[in-house]
């Protein structure tokens, strides 16, 4: 008895194992922010008009994320950091135009209250 040279169709049909792609990476992973992006961020937020509260939330999650990376030796919280606040500035507008629009919220129940205090 002979043994074929060709690769064996592990998948039915024409396609062998060896024809399957693979990553460990994700395929969605998001790029990392440019390098002068906190900086960029940080001028943005200073001229927001909630920049009395948002500057020091900003700075207090950079130095968190900040002590951690050198911990860890990864960049990768400083990029979170980076990418929830700029999330959170490009939603300000519809924040804003959803609080002007007058909508009643006095039946609405603080989630704290169902649930209880968070440990």
């Amino acid at each position: 008895m002979s043994v074929s040279a060709a690769p064996r169709c592990a998948y039915g049909g024409h396609t062998t194992r060896q024809e399957v792609p693979m990553s460990a990476q994700p395929e969605q992973a998001p790029a990392p922010p440019a390098p002068a992006a906190a900086a960029q961020l940080l001028a943005q937020l200073r001229d927001d008009r909630r920049a009395d509260t948002w500057v020091p939330a900003f700075e207090r999650d950079w130095a968190t994320a900040l002590a951690t990376s050198r911990d860890t030796y990864s960049l990768t919280p400083l990029h979170d950091v980076v990418r929830t606040w700029q999330l959170r500035l490009a939603a300000a507008p519809a924040v804003d135009a959803y609080l002007d629009s007058g909508r009643d919220e006095t039946d609405f129940v603080d989630l704290d209250d169902i649930l209880g205090t968070r440990r």
